[in-house]
């Protein structure tokens, strides 16, 4: 049995050529492979390989050490659980799709939500100590809002919605300006005196 001969470092090795099958035709190439190239590509390789793995304990170990954090992590304030209930003055009867705001006052900006078919909307992500405004609009309804201040962690709301009043006409009359009435008018007007004559 023959055992093919090691090439010495400097030697070249030609590219074999391949025939395509169907057509017929050689693709040869011109390229030649040195040992010396091969050698050094798996070298640079290796190295690669030894370093990543080298510096992948170190890393890791790095991202958990927390003395090379740069925020420290804070708890989310305490938040409260509030429940608004929104019901017809008249019957009582809950108030399905009414828009109910929340505005806080130590930030800009609103949170809305729509109560359900009991009338009810929930939120919990109000901070306790916080103090809101309440608004709650549905339609055919008067507008409602109120200042609420956030002290327990679960709290509950009853508003109850009235039917818009009757516009305020001049032309009908008012039972409050009957009150008026009463005192006497001043309508007289001061008598013209005739001028006195002139002197001469």
């Amino acid at each position: 049995m023959e055992f093919p001969q090691l090439l010495a470092a400097g030697q070249t090795v030609p590219v074999l050529t391949q025939v395509a099958a169907n057509t017929g035709t050689r693709r040869t190439s011109n390229e030649t492979i040195t040992i010396k190239a091969m050698h050094r590509r798996s070298v640079v390789s290796f190295c690669a390989v030894l370093v990543l793995c080298g510096l992948s304990p170190g890393l890791s170990s790095f991202a958990q050490d927390s003395s090379h954090r740069g925020r420290k992590y804070k708890a989310p304030p305490p938040t409260a659980k509030i429940e608004v209930s929104v019901l017809r003055d008249k019957d009582s009867k809950p108030i399905e799709n009414a828009a109910v705001i929340f505005h806080t006052l130590k930030e800009k900006g609103n949170m809305e939500l729509k109560s359900n078919e009991d009338g009810k909307a929930l939120i919990d992500v109000l901070e306790i100590g916080e103090t809101v405004r309440l608004q709650i609009i549905a339609k055919g309804y008067q507008t409602y809002g109120g200042d609420y201040k956030i002290e327990k962690d679960q709290m509950a709301i009853e508003v109850r919605m009235k039917r818009p009043g009757e516009q305020y006409s001049i032309y009908k009359p008012h039972p409050e300006d009957n009150q008026n009435e009463d005192k006497p008018k001043d309508d007289s007007k001061p008598e013209d005196k005739p001028a006195p004559p002139p002197s001469n």
